[in-house]
């Protein structure tokens, strides 16, 4: 005998409590301590000057940079036959670079880590539960910015 098909019951993915947006916009507006965190391919060569620019849109928007890490995919010998393949998706960075990055942050006793790169909500929440702080990404801040005006 056949079945009637279901509808599907299953719950609609969580959407997080506070957005990205508000939460970003917070960190920088009360003139927070950040650690800022870029990751790039070794193909882009002008990392150097996006990690600057970076820094100046934070401190124009009230942060002040303590430290500053780059993770660049595929530089060594043994990372270049590595770039055809995905990334970390869990952390977006080398558990060797998290360590780094969670010492500068106890170190500088920074409030919040900024990276260049967009961010998961999953790896955002990874990376806050890892590092000990707020983990937000750029895209995020600039975005806040644009729906307070």
């Amino acid at each position: 005998m056949h079945q009637s098909r279901r509808r599907d019951r299953r719950p609609a993915r969580r959407t997080p409590s506070e957005p990205a947006q508000q939460l970003g916009f917070r960190l920088t507006a009360l003139g927070a301590d950040v650690v800022l965190v870029g990751f790039f391919s070794a193909k882009r060569k002008d990392y150097q000057a996006l990690m600057a620019s970076a820094a100046a849109e934070l401190s124009v928007r009230g942060a002040r940079v303590v430290a500053q890490m780059v993770q660049r995919q595929g530089v060594s010998d043994g990372g270049a036959l590595k770039m055809g393949l995905p990334y970390s998706s869990r952390t977006l960075l080398s558990y060797g670079k998290v360590r780094e990055v969670a010492q500068a942050c106890e170190h500088a006793k920074a409030e919040a880590v900024v990276f260049v790169a967009s961010l998961t909500p999953r790896q955002r929440r990874t990376l806050t539960g890892m590092l000990g702080c707020t983990v937000v990404s750029l895209a995020d801040i600039l975005a806040s910015d644009r729906l307070t005006d």
